[in-house]
C-alpha cells in the first residue's frame, strides 16, 4: 500500500469549508490535488485487522490508480483509542479525505466531527448516524441480518437453539446485524431500532436465541467462546458468526470437539475457510458484503470530493452496496470472482 508523507497541517478557516462538514475541496482546472500540485491524499481506515479488510484494501488501491490519488490504508490494532489517534494524525498531516469504519460510533461522534471540520469524511462498512460524515458506503446491516435469519430458518425449519458470536456490539453494523437476525428468526415485524439485550435468551416460533458472546477482535477469545458454548450447551443446534473471522473459528472449535456437521453454521463475509466450509457442507451459507467495492467506492467518492467534482452522493448519504446470500450452488463462481479481483491464488 502507498504511504503519503508527513505534512505540516495548516488550519482551514470555517469560512472555507465546503459542503456538509467537508473541508477545503478546491482544486486546479487540471484535476490535481487541492494544493494545486501533488495528487490528492486519501486515507482508508478500517476497524481492525482481518482478511475482509485485505479485500477492501485491494479495492481501495485499485481505485487509487484509477482515479490518480495517493491511498493509505490503516488498520487499527488497539481499538477505539488507536483509531482515534489515526484520525487525528491524518488530519494533522493534511489528508484530503478520510473513509473510516467507526469502532464505537456512539462515542466517536466528536472525533469524526472534528475531522469533518478539516477534511472530507465518509464512513464505510459501519456508519456513524448523527455525525457530520458526508456519506456512508455499505449495506443495510439490519436487512443483512434478516437475510442471515432466513438462511438459518431454511437450514433448520423445525426450530432449535442458537448462539451468536461477534467481535463487539458497540459497532453500528454488529448491533444491526444481530437484531435483524433475531427479528427474522423470531418472526417479528421489521424494526431496526429494537434491541434485545444480549444477556437473556429470547424465543419464538420454535427458535431460542440462547445468547450472544463478544470477543473484542481477540481470536483466541473468539474460539474459546465457541468451546465454552459447546461445553455448557452440548445440544446447541446452530451457531452464527457475524464478523468475518468468527465462522472459521467456529469451524475450528467444532472440528476440535468432533462436532463438525452436527451444528448448523451460518456465516457472514467471505473468509476462505468459510467458503470452503460451504463447499464441504459444514457451513449452511454466508451473507457477503462487497469489501472490494467498499474500498474502491470510498476512494472514488473522496477523490471526486477532493477535486471539487460531483461525487454522486444520494440524498440521505447512503451509498448502498447490497449484500448477497452465498450457498453451495453459488460458492464456486463467487470465489473465482473474488480471487480474480484480489489477485489471490
Amino acid at each position: 500500500m502507498r504511504r503519503f508523507p508527513t505534512l505540516a497541517f495548516v488550519p482551514v478557516l470555517a469560512t472555507m469549508l465546503v459542503g456538509c462538514g467537508g473541508g477545503d475541496t478546491s482544486s486546479t482546472s487540471d484535476g490535481s490535488g487541492p494544493d494545486g500540485g501533488s495528487r490528492p491524499r486519501i486515507a482508508y481506515v478500517t476497524n481492525g485487522v482481518a482478511d475482509f479488510w485485505t479485500i477492501a484494501e485491494a479495492g481501495a488501491n485499485a481505485a487509487g490508480g484509477e482515479f490518480d490519488v495517493e491511498v493509505e490504508v490503516l488498520m487499527p490494532t488497539g481499538g477505539v483509542t488507536d483509531q482515534k489517534r489515526m484520525l487525528e494524525d491524518l488530519v494533522t498531516r493534511g489528508a484530503d479525505g478520510i473513509a473510516v469504519s467507526p469502532i464505537d460510533a456512539g462515542n466517536q461522534i466528536d472525533v469524526i466531527d472534528a475531522a469533518a471540520e478539516r477534511t472530507n469524511v465518509i464512513t464505510h462498512d459501519s456508519d456513524a448516524p448523527g455525525s457530520r460524515r458526508l456519506a456512508y458506503v455499505g449495506m443495510d446491516n439490519y436487512d443483512a441480518g434478516r437475510m442471515a435469519g432466513r438462511l438459518l430458518k431454511d437450514s433448520m425449519p423445525d426450530g432449535g437453539d442458537v448462539f451468536i458470536f461477534v467481535g463487539r456490539l458497540e459497532q453500528d453494523n454488529a448491533r444491526l446485524r444481530r437484531q435483524g437476525l433475531i427479528d427474522e428468526v423470531l418472526g417479528r415485524e421489521p424494526d431496526s431500532t429494537r434491541y434485545d439485550e444480549p444477556g437473556s435468551p429470547v424465543e419464538g416460533g420454535g427458535y431460542t436465541i440462547l445468547g450472544t458472546l463478544t470477543d473484542q477482535f481477540d481470536r483466541a477469545k473468539a474460539k474459546a467462546n465457541v468451546e465454552d458454548v459447546l461445553s455448557r450447551h452440548p445440544d446447541v443446534d446452530c451457531m452464527v458468526g457475524l464478523f468475518a473471522y468468527n465462522p472459521p473459528l467456529i469451524l475450528e472449535a467444532l472440528e476440535g470437539a468432533d462436532r463438525l456437521g452436527d451444528v448448523v453454521v451460518v456465516a457472514f463475509d467471505e473468509d476462505d475457510e468459510t467458503l470452503q466450509g460451504i463447499k464441504d457442507g459444514s457451513v449452511a451459507g454466508t451473507i457477503v458484503q462487497n469489501p472490494y467495492e467498499y474500498g474502491r467506492m470510498s476512494v472514488e467518492i473522496l477523490s471526486r470530493l477532493a477535486r471539487n467534482q460531483d461525487a454522486g452522493i444520494p440524498d440521505g448519504g447512503m451509498v448502498s452496496i447490497p449484500a448477497r446470500t452465498i450457498r453451495t450452488d453459488e460458492v464456486d463462481a463467487f470465489w473465482a470472482d473474488l480471487k480474480a479481483k484480489t489477485g489471490k491464488d
